[in-house]
Formats: C-alpha cells, structure tokens, sequence
C-alpha cells in the first residue's frame, strides 16, 4: 500500500484535483482484529459523506463483522475467574478450561474528515473515530465441564450481549481512477471496554477496510 501511494504521490506531485464531488459513498470488505482476545472478524463496512468544503466532510460508518475464538481464565475478571476455582481440581493433570465462542459485532459512528487532496490521482484522509459498537458472543463448549463453565458465566442459554461507546481515530488514501469513481484503503484504531463485567481488559481494535468509493453530485468549489 505505501508503495503504490508513493509511486503515485511522485507522478502526481504537482498536479492539484480539480473537481470535487459533493457526496461519497464507500463499500468495502472489513476486517477487525482484536489482538488480546485473539478475535479476527470478516465482514462488510459502509461509509456515506457530505463534503462541505474541500478540505473536511461530515458522514456516517456502518460496518457488520463476524468471526470466532477461545476464552480462557486469563482473560476473565477476578470475581469470573474466582467462579472457575471449583472446576479445576475435575480437569486432567496439564490440563486447562477454554471456551470456544462465536462473534457477530456491529459498529456505527459519525463524524468529520479531513482531506488532503493535493495530488490529482490520490486522496489522503485522517478522521476521529467516535461511535458505538455492539457485539453479540455464543459460547460453544466442547466439553462437560465446559458447559457448566458457560453456564455459570452466561446463564442457561450460553450468550451474551453489550453495547459500548469507542474512540480512536483513523485514515487512509483513495486511488482516484475517475472523478466518479475511487479505490479506498482505511484504516482505524479504536478503544472499547465490552463486557467489562466479565473482561478483566478492554479491547484495542483495529479496522482495516478496502473497497470502492463512489462519488456523485456537483463540483465543491
């Protein structure tokens, strides 16, 4: 990616875009990772902006992510894993309690953009991020004392919800092939604290999306 943007930031470097379309719409195959949970999730990101100046838009980020993990007693709580202290004398010498799971999680902001857009054939851009973010996890035990594990953690039907505010920021470049049509490479860095109750950590998540940018409506003078 810094590459190809350097390649063609150097053709580019003196020629300035000249039209700049009102409004901006992005769809792109996402990718979330949450690196202490050890969660990779795959999905759909959809971004809609309003250009209210060259330099700065205003818009909305939707993006809808699946994928699935472990949990272990490491990454629980102190109350959650003092609940566990009962089963550890059933596992097996060496052995250790790990739960599979499922995730789906949802996420939705607003906000300003700032673009750079010096050169003709590249857009660079850098935003704050500033939403909400829902996720949704069902356990998947393997095991005897897994079930009860869940059970005594999740309740009965081994599922759990919670919704949170994250910040962050985040940017990325568009490769403009036309005035109407762009390829975009995002990034964003965001900071939640989902199931803080049963997490002993929040989570750092990055966001990697790429996708086309469609762009309609007059010139931004």
């Amino acid at each position: 990616m810094l590459c190809v943007l350097s390649m063609l930031v150097g053709v580019n470097a003196l020629a300035q875009q000249e039209f700049v379309s009102r409004y901006d719409v992005f769809q792109a195959f996402s990718v979330l990772s949450t690196s202490n949970l050890n969660l990779f999730q795959r999905g759909y990101n959809e971004e809609f902006g309003v250009n209210l100046r060259r330099w700065v838009a205003v818009g909305g980020d939707f993006s809808i992510l699946s994928g699935h993990s472990s949990l272990g007693p490491n990454l629980l709580a102190t109350a959650q894993q003092a609940k566990l202290a009962p089963f550890l004398p059933l596992l097996p010498p060496g052995a250790s309690i790990s739960v599979p799971y499922e995730s789906s999680t949802y996420t939705f902001c607003a906000g300003p953009q700032f673009n750079f857009r010096k050169f003709s054939k590249v857009t660079l851009f850098a935003r704050p991020a500033l939403g909400g973010m829902h996720q949704v996890v069902t356990a998947k035990p393997n095991s005897g004392i897994a079930t009860v594990v869940v059970g005594s953690l999740l309740g009965p039907s081994g599922q759990k919800s919670d919704t949170v505010l994250f910040y962050g920021f985040g940017g990325g470049f568009d490769i403009n092939a036309s005035r109407h049509i762009g390829i975009r490479l995002a990034a964003d860095l965001v900071h939640a604290s989902l199931f803080s109750g049963l997490l002993k950590a929040g989570q750092n998540n990055l966001r990697l999306s790429a996708g086309p940018t469609f762009r309609f409506g007059r010139n931004v003078k």
